[in-house]
């Protein structure tokens, strides 16, 4: 553990976050420091946060809040823990990871002598429940019976730039001006906007000792999803939508509906989707009493959608849906001769003179992908991604936070952002569905003449059995076709920007 320069005086309080890579773990830190804290960010790879714009200001540590010996270390001096967890769209089995998980946090918090855990759940009716808002009932369960003073915020769909709920009606309400929908369209929902969500969850640090219950947080609207998505047209500036219900969509069929037509995996929609299915509106605001509401109220539904198309607009984005990293994911560095001892690897490796100065190839691999494509046959990479999503990957649809810049940890479409060194190397691990291991990597040099440079780009794979072997072999042929453009197009918009340059 290491500690940042800090923005807050020695004698603050410490907060410690976990999930700190995700879509509200990411946001919640900045706001503590604004609020005077000292703050940990709790992750399994800190490696991960250095791109993040607070990363100076914080102590990073390192934990799996599965491991309680990490995890207890973690938090120790801790003031107030924020347990910002969960496994959605991990598998089938995410109920007992969250289960396991928040068993050994409450423990680690205990022993510890953390004063207070702060956890953000899902806004829920009574009753039999979806698997998704079933295993964060239990969670909430666990932790208020963990023996340290526990503020529990359950919320419905949150609104806000990037978040997995508003990005998944943002898509549904912009490509399908006439839909046909399943009933839960018609359920009540309370939103809340995400600023008033990281309100709640810093005013809660400074609750008594004797505050240990959940609270119900919404926004002030109550609405249908159909109303939702007509109000969020009407502010986008989009003619009205069609929207007719039927009866015969099931969760699972909603979730690979949305996934067809949102950025939103089916992982990831059919939790969201199942949660939809209950109505869930709060059915008590004691929140109030000890955080309680600004002068000028709790923003509305359009004013958070409007708020967050800003955002949007404005390339600001802070954190997405799609931050926070999978469960088992790799976390090894590229593998680099002669150290590597992890077995095979394959490499396809060339380099392109460009004529073209350095920065302004530079300009052109940092906004790569998202809206700007991989400069080569589009069809190949499209096609890849949508056999990558048929199988249970993210595909293209995940984007890019930044339409021209990166930092480490970013999503790239499949890809990770793994390593970023301004003006010479980006480097990015693959998420799509593979055999193995696959990593690309960029690199920039001047050239031996003023005005010119050179692109090198390298793909390394690390096959997994027989089917990585296979699996290397059968994508080769293509290289040529993939690999070759990429750097043809590469160079071809090097220099048509540096001709521009000289132009203007």
């Amino acid at each position: 553990m290491t500690g940042g320069s800090g923005a807050a005086s020695d004698g603050a309080r410490l907060a410690a976050v976990t999930g700190v890579t995700g879509y509200v773990g990411g946001r919640l830190v900045p706001e503590l420091l604004a609020a005077g804290f000292r703050v940990r960010a709790v992750s399994r790879d800190p490696r991960r946060l250095r791109g993040r714009p607070w990363y100076d200001d914080v102590e990073p540590a390192t934990a799996d809040v599965t491991d309680l010996d990490a995890t207890r270390a973690a938090l120790d001096g801790v003031d107030v823990a924020y347990y910002l967890v969960h496994s959605l769209g991990t598998g089938p089995r995410f109920a007992r990871t969250d289960r396991l998980a928040a068993l050994t946090f409450a423990r680690a918090a205990r022993e510890a002598g953390v004063r207070r855990i702060v956890y953000l759940g899902g806004l829920h009716p009574e009753g039999e429940l979806s698997p998704h808002l079933e295993s964060r009932r239990e969670v909430e369960d666990i932790l208020l019976a963990s023996g340290v003073p526990t503020t529990v915020l359950r919320a419905a769909v949150i609104l806000g730039s990037g978040s997995a709920s508003f990005e998944m009606m943002r898509y549904l309400t912009e490509r399908l001006p006439v839909m046909t929908t399943p009933r839960w369209v018609d359920n009540r929902i309370q939103p809340i906007a995400v600023r008033d969500v990281l309100r709640y969850l810093v005013g809660s640090a400074d609750m008594p000792d004797d505050v240990n219950r959940g609270f119900d947080i919404g926004g002030p609207d109550v609405l249908r999803y159909r109303d939702m998505m007509q109000r969020y047209a009407a502010v986008a500036g989009l003619r009205r939508r069609v929207i007719v219900g039927v009866g015969v969509l099931s969760p699972r069929l909603s979730s690979l509906w949305v996934s067809l037509v949102t950025p939103v995996p089916a992982g990831i929609a059919r939790p969201l989707v199942e949660s939809l299915v209950h109505e869930v509106v709060c059915a008590e605001h004691d929140v109030a009493r000890w955080v309680p509401d600004p002068p000028e109220g709790l923003v509305g539904f359009d004013d958070a959608v409007r708020l967050a198309l800003q955002r949007i607009q404005d390339a600001d984005v802070a954190t997405r849906w799609s931050s926070a990293s999978v469960r088992g994911a790799p976390s090894d560095p590229l593998p680099t001769d002669p150290d590597w001892a992890g077995g095979s690897l394959y490499r396809d490796e060339r380099t392109t003179t460009v004529q073209a100065p350095a920065d302004v190839l530079w300009e052109v691999l940092e906004s790569i992908g998202g809206e700007h494509g991989w400069y080569s046959w589009p069809l190949a990479w499209q096609v890849r991604g949508v056999l990558d999503r048929l199988s249970g990957g993210p595909g293209l649809r995940r984007g890019r936070r930044h339409p021209r810049r990166l930092v480490v940890d970013d999503v790239l479409d499949f890809w990770r952002v793994e390593e970023v060194e301004t003006g010479r190397l980006l480097r990015l691990r693959a998420e799509m569905r593979v055999p193995g291991l696959a990593w690309l990597e960029l690199a920039v040099a001047p050239g031996s003449r003023p005005g010119t440079s050179s692109v090198t780009q390298r793909a390394t794979f690390h096959p997994h059995g027989l089917a990585g072997h296979a699996y290397w072999w059968a994508v080769t042929p293509f290289h040529g076709v993939v690999f070759g453009g990429m750097q043809r197009g590469i160079r071809e918009e090097a220099e048509r920007r540096a001709a521009g340059r000289r132009d203007g």
